[in-house]
């Protein structure tokens, strides 16, 4: 039998976690026996000293055998999930699991909530009149077998210690921790059950991983997570200097990714989506359907329609409009920039996004972009809207901006969609 300083002083002094001490430590932490101030200091030896390979993968096991793995038996589709890292105005989730689902495979997804700048899943679909995050395993099977997508919250039984652990680290400043964050993603998509999984990497200013190397590291470790547990991985890099779209926001992002799978809405989005679109369909073995044709005729929107209806929301119901909206002029002629951290701050200073946990949000704040990065714009100009329900909030959104959205006679090129493609 182990204690939890032990193994905390084997990872402070820079040696490997055995495999027995792994399983011990978080089943530990599950149950109780191992203190939240243990396993926060054993989350900083581990920020600070890292873990190799072999730890990563066994302490995702780890995680994995807290709680229960779901089995998805019986949906007569091949399953594929995805997962971002998050970002600004990243709807991409909403069209592009109606849009898998229309080409012939089933989509778990098992979403989450935003902090911060980053919009979570769940807040965007609650702000459909009648939907519900929440289904039982059973719903989800049903769902899976008619419709072919599901989009809903976390099952309780899956990975329990990586429940525990996120909301740890999140307070004691070891978020950034590669091996803990690919762990904490992994575990839970490979509990989900799911056949195959793409991982689209956000990199840049509205990114969790703010350069090209830590990007590329998070997105090598998870593929390497993944091959190691049998699950079928791809990630791609792909840019979060800019925003995704011109809508931030919860109602807003809903609206635009209606537009999409209607067979309109900004390129990017469209661009992503089907991008990786085509990843999840290589990965269920769909090789006779062109994704982007389809999202291109609208042939995914009734997917849309009867994956909303099946939890409870109504698609046709009109979505929350902010009781106060003020625009963002140009003060001069000339190049716009915009950079994706300053607009996700601003939507979330609007009321967009929460700081903790436990805030609420709300559902018709945000921004909307009315010009794109690299347009060329004339003094007095409409840029954008800041929609909120708090009319004082508005001040903290000009401020979030004032450094973010420039106007200048030098154009910055706009930068590349998608970065790399990481595979095993």
């Amino acid at each position: 039998m182990f204690s939890a300083v032990e193994v905390i002083a084997t990872k402070r002094d820079g040696r490997r976690l055995t495999d027995d001490q792994i399983d011990w430590v978080l089943a530990a932490y599950t149950r109780g026996d191992v203190a939240d101030e243990q396993m926060a200091a054993l989350a900083m030896a581990i920020l600070l000293q890292g873990m190799d390979g072999g730890e990563t993968a066994r302490w995702t096991q780890a995680m994995i055998d807290s709680g229960e793995v779901l089995s998805f038996s019986g949906v007569g589709r091949p399953l594929v999930d995805k997962h971002s890292t998050g970002g600004v105005g990243d709807k991409i989730t909403l069209p592009l699991a109606p849009l898998v689902a229309a080409c012939g495979a089933a989509v778990p997804q098992l979403s989450g909530r935003g902090l911060g700048h980053t919009g979570g899943t769940l807040d965007k679909l609650e702000s459909i009149l009648g939907w519900r995050a929440s289904l039982t395993l059973e719903e989800i099977t049903a769902q899976l077998a008619d419709v072919g997508a599901v989009i809903c919250a976390t099952t309780p039984t899956l990975a329990p210690a990586d429940r525990k652990l996120y909301a740890l680290r999140d307070v004691t400043g070891t978020v950034e921790s590669i091996p803990l964050i690919a762990s904490s993603i992994m575990s839970k998509k490979i509990a989900e059950g799911t056949g195959g999984l793409v991982l689209d990497v956000k990199v840049g200013s509205g990114a969790f991983m703010k350069t090209a190397p830590r990007a590329r590291e998070l997105a090598e470790t998870m593929v390497r997570i993944g091959g190691a547990h049998g699950l079928a991985t791809t990630a791609l890099i792909t840019d979060m200097s800019v925003p995704l779209g011109r809508a931030v926001g919860n109602a807003l992002e809903v609206a635009e990714s209606v537009e999409v799978l209607r067979g309109g809405g900004p390129a990017d989005v469209v661009a992503l989506t089907v991008a990786l679109a085509r990843e999840m369909l290589a990965l269920a073995g769909v090789s006779d359907v062109d994704p982007a044709a389809v999202l291109a005729s609208g042939a995914a929107y009734p997917v849309w329609e009867r994956m909303i209806a099946a939890q409870g929301g109504d698609p046709s119901a009109p979505l929350p409009a902010a009781t106060h909206v003020e625009a963002v002029v140009a003060d001069r002629s000339g190049v716009v920039d915009v950079d994706a951290l300053s607009v996700g701050v601003a939507a979330w200073r609007l009321g967009a996004g929460r700081a903790r946990k436990e805030d609420a949000v709300q559902a018709a704040a945000g921004v909307l972009l009315l010009v794109e990065p690299g347009d060329q714009v004339v003094a007095g100009q409409p840029l954008l809207e800041l929609h909120t329900d708090t009319p004082d909030a508005v001040a903290g959104a000009r401020a979030a901006l004032a450094q973010g959205l420039v106007v200048s006679e030098d154009p910055k090129p706009r930068p590349t969609l998608l970065h790399a493609t990481i595979r095993p």
